[in-house]
């Protein structure tokens, strides 16, 4: 019997992104393994963004390769991705995480139940009914995360989901990340909050211009940086 499709390891290698004459990423050799979240940091501009879209596969490297269980051409049904501002269809909060179980191909007299079971996962389930555009932005986010995890996804990337949230919506979107990550789901994620970093990340990718700088375990990469850029990054001075 063949053993099931898997999208991970997720593997870069050589792997370089460009916009005209902008290049975005630079011959980043990364391996995305089972285990606890993946923080990418970095400043403004460093192609952290734009390595999740060719994670997901919404990007095409311009040079190098990508595979996903040891596949170029995998299509993307074990993955999904949460944007920092995740657009809500004119549907009811229900009907949009309905929405998401009818594209992942379950069942029609399945979607009810898992409906249900997904709100209650991200709090969701007192506000079923309402649309979903009238939520807050801490409320949709959850609900973003909720449509992602209908995919039943192997590897989850966020790209900044907690940015524009204040402290106590961003605690409710970590509590969900942190059970996500518990339940086997493989988070990669971008953030800007040191704090959140070290709440979260089990390791770090840290970019600079599109290159890696630093791949570490959260402790070591916060306490003890082994490049310049990682040092001033890490006392809030800019790194350019």
């Amino acid at each position: 019997m063949r053993a099931p499709s898997s999208d991970l390891p997720l593997v870069l290698a050589g792997v370089s992104f460009e916009a005209g004459a902008t290049k975005i990423l630079d011959s980043l050799n990364l391996t995305i393994a089972p285990g606890p979240p993946t923080l990418i940091v970095g400043p403004n501009g460093a192609g952290k963004t734009s390595l999740l879209r060719i994670c997901m596969g919404l990007s095409s490297p311009s040079a190098g390769r990508i595979t996903w269980g040891g596949c170029a051409d995998r299509a993307p049904r074990r993955r999904a991705i949460v944007f920092q501002r995740p657009v809500m269809l004119r549907r009811s909060t229900a009907a949009n995480v309905a929405y998401a179980l009818a594209q992942a191909g379950v069942p029609r007299n399945h979607r009810a139940p898992r409906v249900a079971e997904l709100l209650n996962r991200v709090g969701l389930a007192d506000l079923a009914a309402r649309p979903a555009r009238r939520l807050s932005g801490g409320e949709q986010q959850r609900l973003a995360l909720a449509r992602a995890l209908a995919r039943d996804p192997e590897i989850l990337l966020l790209d900044e989901p907690t940015a524009n949230l204040d402290p106590a919506a961003t605690r409710s979107v970590e509590d969900i990340v942190l059970t996500a990550a518990q339940s086997g789901i493989k988070i990669l994620m971008t953030s800007h909050d040191l704090g959140q970093v070290r709440r979260l990340a089990g390791d770090v990718i840290f970019l600079v211009r599109g290159r890696l700088r630093e791949r570490k375990l959260v402790v070591d990469f916060l306490d003890s940086p082994s490049t310049p850029e990682a040092a001033r990054f890490l006392r809030g001075d800019l790194v350019i």
